[in-house]
């Protein structure tokens, strides 16, 4: 890699870092190399890019400009040029991909035959969100799978897939609901079913229908939700999925969608990656591939 290009990585690394240290770890240099290079390019610009202070670095204006001018244009500069490389050479290696279990499971899987064929070895871990940033950021994964957008300014994400997310239960849980006179209060008054504590997907879908009276502590929680549809199709309680997880489950009248009185709800994902991993041709062609091919998996909206 050219010289100032080097300069210019360990800059955007820092900047997003705030970490001389961090940006060390991550680019596999020792904190000298990392201060010799900035040191070199502030020299090069004339300009400080850094102000020190004793846990990390605060960037000035001129480098709020300079990576404002470079930061995106060099992550998609070196992800090609390590998608060229893939290209022309032999894969080899692991992927280590983190996300959800349910979604990793149901929808990513079956999308990995392309890249197990090249060669590629996956490993997949589940995390919640909270884990999937750490595991990229760390270093421990090379690619995440989030329900949430990422405000981490050391990661970069894209919106891969959006799913419509349903009400359901078993046939007799949902004709009881349907058939009471106060839609709202026939479900506050079954055991309802959450992903976690919060029960974020349940709460959006009663406002976005009006339908929200107060908290109700759930019945289940669980951190994948294949286990709430297992359940529901015992007929027990009422959830908030998405459609991919009980298309075949509704298509055998095994669950039915309670109506949405107002509107469905949409679930979106995003592959995250730190952007120096980037720079290993393998997890570039494997974001490539999995970007293409998830944006391309049928999306019932």
């Amino acid at each position: 890699m050219p010289i100032m290009l080097t300069r210019l990585r360990t800059f955007v690394e820092v900047y997003r870092q705030r970490s001389i240290s961090g940006a060390a770890r991550s680019l596999e240099l020792t904190q000298p190399a990392v201060s010799q290079h900035i040191a070199s390019l502030e020299g090069a610009i004339g300009r400080t890019l850094f102000e020190r202070h004793p846990h990390g670095v605060n960037p000035t204006p001129a480098a709020d400009e300079l990576s404002s001018d470079i930061g995106d244009r060099l992550d998609l500069a070196e992800a090609a040029l390590a998608s060229a490389r893939a290209r022309s050479a032999d894969m080899a290696g692991t992927v280590r991909i983190v996300g959800h279990a349910d979604f990793l499971s149901e929808v990513v899987a079956p999308l990995l035959v392309p890249l197990l064929k090249d060669g590629l070895r996956v490993r997949m871990e589940t995390a919640d969100l909270d884990g999937v940033i750490a595991a990229l950021v760390e270093g421990h994964c090379d690619l995440g799978i989030s329900a949430f957008s990422i405000t981490d300014r050391r990661l970069s994400s894209e919106l891969v897939h959006s799913e419509p997310l349903i009400a359901v239960a078993a046939p007799c849980v949902a004709a009881r609901i349907a058939a009471a006179p106060d839609r709202a209060a026939a479900l506050a008054s079954e055991p309802v079913l959450a992903y976690n504590i919060e029960r974020a997907l349940i709460d959006e879908w009663l406002e976005a229908n009006g339908l929200y009276r107060k908290t109700v502590s759930p019945a289940l929680i669980a951190p994948d939700l294949r286990g709430l549809r297992a359940l529901l199709a015992v007929g027990f309680g009422w959830s908030v999925l998405p459609i991919y997880l009980c298309a075949g489950e509704l298509s055998r009248g095994e669950l039915v969608e309670i109506p949405s009185p107002v509107q469905r709800i949409v679930n979106s994902y995003f592959l995250v990656w730190s952007p120096a991993a980037l720079r290993q041709p393998r997890i570039a062609h494997a974001r490539r591939t999995l970007i293409q091919r998830l944006q391309q998996a049928p999306q019932e909206i």
